[in-house]
């Protein structure tokens, strides 16, 4: 009997293919090639499946073009590059890999905290360029950790474990803003207080984002908003390039508006603003919050098992939008 077809659209671990090759008939891209839009629709036609990163956007005009295709697994927790309404009017499905990335990514987010307050970033490019040639009192001296108020803006698994980590290991006060308050068992598990979006703002000494990206999220952190930090203040991203206005950012890190800032995901990435590149108050990350070896391989296997679960099995793990089951 013939396999059906899927695409795999980005490289994944070898044993990725195997698996899927188990039960489709596997068009790969372990070359890891960015193939053009016209590439892609190429490549997906006769289809039913792919498997995509955020490279890829769905969207109608693509369903229109691939008429055959039945799911799209997204390897990845967020999935801006779907357009959700278009794919469930075509009957498509949705999935991503929620949960398997939280703990690391939330480790990461930490870690960059770390980094932008304590001025590593800075401190080692210093270090390597042979400038270090004496000790200073303020060589460096960067903003503390422990004992701060830790402000965290979109509190799903990985806001309440970024919240963990600071309250229960840094002794942090954590203020929180989210559309919809945690229950009081989570909020006391995550030892942290609700508060509005402009008093997070305001009394945070490092805000770190987490909120999903959405048309209602764009420039949720733009110019307006910078202002209200302190100036003493880190801001971290580690949600999705957009939710940060990325020029008003570097405006402000350059007329010192706040003191610094850590970005693992960028407007436009790979690229990144001319202007960002230019401040030393800024650490910078390529989009690697989840990149640990066991934690990428659980998204890809993760993004394998829906398209067997929905494919084969008509059980999807993890829809994103479960109404065209209903249909079916």
């Amino acid at each position: 009997m013939t396999q059906p077809a899927i695409l795999v659209a980005r490289a994944v671990f070898p044993e990725t293919i195997a698996f899927l090759q188990q039960h489709f008939d596997v068009t790969h891209n372990q070359a890891d090639e960015v193939w053009s839009r016209a590439e892609l629709l190429q490549r997906l036609q006769g289809k039913v499946g792919v498997l995509t990163t955020g490279s890829e956007r769905i969207d109608a005009e693509l369903l229109a073009a691939c008429p055959g295709l039945k799911l799209c697994a997204n390897m990845a927790v967020g999935f801006n590059n779907f357009d959700v309404p278009a794919m469930t009017a075509r009957g498509v499905l949705g999935t991503n890999t929620p949960d398997v990335l939280t703990e690391t990514t939330a480790d990461f987010g930490f870690a960059l905290l770390m980094a932008t307050a304590r001025r590593i970033a800075e401190s080692e490019h210093f270090l390597r360029a042979g400038k270090w040639n004496k000790w200073a009192i303020d060589m460096f001296a960067g903003a503390e950790v422990h004992g701060s108020t830790l402000g965290i803006l979109g509190m799903g698994r990985i806001g309440q474990g970024i919240a963990r980590r600071g309250a229960h290991g840094f002794g942090m006060n954590v203020i929180y803003h989210n559309r919809s308050r945690l229950s009081p068992a989570l909020e006391a598990e995550c030892k942290a207080r609700y508060v509005a979006k402009d008093e997070l703002l305001a009394s945070a000494d490092h805000l770190v984002l987490v909120l999903p990206y959405s048309a209602e999220s764009h420039h949720a952190m733009g110019a307006a908003e910078l202002a209200k930090m302190k100036p003493t203040a880190t801001l971290v991203n580690i949600a999705r390039g957009g939710i940060v206005d990325d020029a008003a950012l570097a405006r402000a890190l350059q007329a010192k508006q706040i003191a610094a800032a850590g970005l693992d995901v960028f407007e436009g990435e790979p690229k990144v603003h001319p202007d960002l590149l230019a401040c030393s108050n800024v650490v910078l990350t390529p989009h690697i919050a989840s990149a640990t070896v066991p934690t990428r391989r659980a998204m890809a296997q993760l993004a394998a098992d829906n398209l067997v679960g929905y494919l084969v099995h008509g059980k999807p793990l993890t829809p994103l939008n479960p109404e065209v089951l209903k249909k079916k």
